[in-house]
């Protein structure tokens, strides 16, 4: 990476909301662990997100060509940053898990972005990688352009848990990652398939995050 590029990064740095990981005014933090207003008045399904960076113009470039134009080349620089960023919730971790894509949209893109990341966190950490813990089977239109609203109703169901995994989930803690936190939709539908399932705790790790709060 270029020293220009570099620097128009915005890394998220603390104070952060203790559940979703929004970035907080110093002020509203220093009493401690703090939640932001929408997870004050709607708290998540999942139990803590955490992002590396804002998501941006720049971080934007990056990411998207990540996802799209195979340059996995990025993979070990974004781990190192997940493995920053989320290094509690790795720690905690008895699974570490991708945010799955349906098969159609994976044998057109050849890839889940989402395992080559945790599958080199996971490596990295020592945990376990369980690349199939969840799967997709509702294909869905995508969620880029849709408001909040319409990305939780087009998630609704979209994501359960891998029997072959049904009775090795009960009481684990799990990390779930992927590449971009917008609205909070995927994560609640991971955690919700993930908490009906048995596990005791899910926390979500990405390499970026919208900077608003999540919806209420």
């Amino acid at each position: 990476m270029c020293a220009r590029c570099w620097a128009e990064l915005a890394f998220v740095s603390a104070p952060v909301c203790a559940r979703c990981g929004l970035g907080l005014q110093a002020e509203s933090a220093a009493d401690g662990e703090a939640v932001c207003g929408a997870c004050h008045v709607r708290p998540p399904r999942f139990d803590r997100a955490r992002a590396a960076l804002a998501y941006d113009d720049a971080s934007s470039r990056l990411i998207l060509a990540f996802k799209h134009a195979s340059r996995l080349e990025a993979t070990p620089l974004f781990a190192r940053w997940l493995e920053t960023a989320g290094a509690a919730l790795i720690a905690e971790a008895d699974l570490i898990a991708p945010a799955p894509l349906h098969w159609r949209r994976l044998l057109w893109r050849r890839y889940n972005q989402a395992a080559e990341l945790a599958r080199r966190v996971a490596r990295d950490a020592g945990r376990v990688y369980a690349p199939d813990l969840l799967v997709r089977p509702k294909a869905t239109p995508s969620q880029s352009g849709l408001s909040a609203g319409q990305r939780r109703r087009n998630l609704a169901g979209a994501l359960a848990l891998n029997p072959a995994w049904s009775d090795r989930i009960d009481g684990k803690r799990v990390l779930v990652v992927d590449d971009v936190f917008t609205t909070g939709a995927t994560a609640e539908q991971a955690a919700l398939a993930l908490r009906r399932a048995g596990a005791a705790a899910v926390d979500v790790l990405t390499v970026a995050r919208v900077e608003r709060p999540r919806p209420v």
